[in-house]
């Protein structure tokens, strides 16, 4: 028994150290090195103040804004996650149902069949900041009507934040806090 008892626990206090220590400190040096912002997360500074981060996303429930995609976890970036009720469970239509009902009465111009998934369906990470083109485009018409805007002003606002895939790879889409800043800009500037 001691022939196998000693040798295992070097060998679990050693991948211990080696995973549990050495290893997390490395891809920390590596990040301070190599990512943006030293690992720490790109900040979205306006007017030499952080109003949020690149990555992460935010609530935005005024008229007056862009809303972005449902969080599962009510955007805590402690938290993140998604939820794993699937089309299937009763709870999951509801809280579906509930914000298929909440937009259309903010957007009462839009006919259901119109919302685009993503406004109504929360991400697997529960913190997506981007929405894609035509959610952002739905919305177009009340964002104008509440800040007295013209519609195609708007509109060709959202067309200049429209960010396409990389090498072709992924989806068109459009990051929440970049247009909703840009529309404050834009307004501040008439």
């Amino acid at each position: 028994m001691k022939t196998h008892l000693l040798p295992a626990i070097k060998i679990t206090l050693i991948t211990m150290v080696l995973f549990g220590v050495v290893y997390p400190f490395v891809i920390n040096g590596i990040a301070i090195v190599v990512a943006p912002n030293g690992g720490n997360g790109e900040e979205v500074i306006v007017d030499g103040r952080v109003v949020g981060f690149e990555l992460i996303g935010q609530k935005f429930d005024q008229d007056r804004y862009f809303n972005g995609r449902p969080s599962a976890v009510d955007y805590n970036a402690a938290s993140t996650g998604g939820s794993n009720k699937g089309p299937s469970n009763p709870e999951y239509l509801e809280t579906v149902k509930a914000r298929i009902d909440t937009f259309l009465l903010h957007n009462p111009t839009t006919a259901k069949r119109e919302i685009p998934v993503d406004l109504v369906t929360a991400s697997g990470g529960g913190l997506d900041p981007h929405i894609s083109p035509q959610a952002a485009l739905i919305q177009v018409e009340r964002i104008a009507k509440v800040r007295h805007m013209d519609k195609d002003l708007v509109s060709k606002l959202v067309a200049e934040h429209i960010e396409q895939p990389i090498l072709g790879l992924g989806t068109a889409r459009v990051h929440v806090l970049r247009l909703n800043i840009a529309l404050d800009q834009l307004q501040s500037s008439k």
